[in-house]
């Protein structure tokens, strides 16, 4: 089979379940990881032959896809903040919103490299390692640690710590049980699940079939369950000119400043990301020096 007829059939299989532009998007990828070939070479190359054992991994990847299963998923990896990360079943794949928030951290604290030495960063409910690994590896003098609930979600975070080559400190915990955190932090971050039932007709179908529940999904009648046991194990746990920042729920931040305000933050500030929705939220337990 050439390349162009397996293009052609891959088009076909998919059409209708997704945009055109979405379905040459997922063949591009496909393409770069079973075939080494970039878009460019692909569209030069029509006429190249596709070895059977190549084009089965295509008609698997095709199944997988009809299922609405995320291409990432199918692959095995995705990109975050430049930097290449594994996910599975047992992990959220991250989002540009997060990357977004990792940026927000990274450029507060990125002309403090040489202060920030041995200041100690926490991210909670770290799925694939995403926002830690990313701080990690571009604040190289902090030290970062990282929590999960999920034993498995934590050992892909490993995994991708040693990939992208950076330290951190993982361990497992549920953060909504825990009463104590091992010591104390000068920065603390966590995109918890956020997510309302009552959001979830607006979810695509990849989303609601294959991404873990848990680290998305929160209930109608306490949708700020996370935000506030983490601000309060923040409160005694962060040091006194510690920083909390949160990726939020565009439609509750409202109600999550007055939350942090009930805890006693200070200098909460919101963050609108780049589609102008509010995404981000940080807050300190002390107001800024004058």
């Amino acid at each position: 089979m050439t390349l162009k007829k397996l293009k052609t059939h891959f088009a076909e299989s998919l059409k209708g379940l997704y945009p055109s532009e979405e379905i040459q998007s997922f063949f591009n990828i496909l393409s770069e990881k079973y075939l080494n070939l970039s878009r460019i070479e692909i569209a030069l190359n029509p006429e190249k032959t596709v070895s059977e054992t190549e084009a089965e991994k295509f008609q698997k990847a095709i199944l997988r896809l009809q299922n609405h299963e995320p291409v990432q998923y199918i692959i095995g990896e995705t990109e975050f903040y430049g930097l290449p990360f594994k996910v599975n079943e047992h992990t959220l794949i991250p989002r540009p919103e997060t990357e977004e928030l990792v940026e927000w951290i990274y450029i507060e604290f990125s002309n403090q490299q040489s202060t920030i030495n041995n200041q100690q960063f926490l991210d909670i409910g770290t799925g694939t390692g995403c926002i830690a690994i990313s701080l990690a590896k571009n604040l190289s003098n902090a030290k970062v640690s990282a929590l999960d609930i999920s034993e498995e979600a934590l050992k892909i975070a490993q995994q991708n710590a040693e990939m992208n080559k950076v330290k951190i400190d993982f361990f497992q915990k549920d953060i909504l049980a825990a009463e104590t955190l091992p010591k104390k932090y000068d920065v603390i971050i966590s995109n918890p699940p956020y997510v309302r039932e009552l959001e979830k007709k607006q979810m695509q179908q990849n989303v609601l079939k294959h991404e873990p529940e848990s680290a998305l999904y929160v209930s109608n009648e306490d949708p700020l369950l996370f935000y506030r046991a983490i601000s309060h194990l923040a409160k005694k746990h962060l040091n006194p000119e510690g920083k909390l920042f949160f990726e939020i729920n565009e439609y509750l931040a409202d109600e999550l400043t007055v939350l942090l305000e009930g805890e006693g933050f200070k200098n909460i500030q919101v963050k609108k990301d780049i589609f102008g929705k509010d995404r981000m939220i940080k807050c300190s337990l002390n107001e800024p020096a004058k």
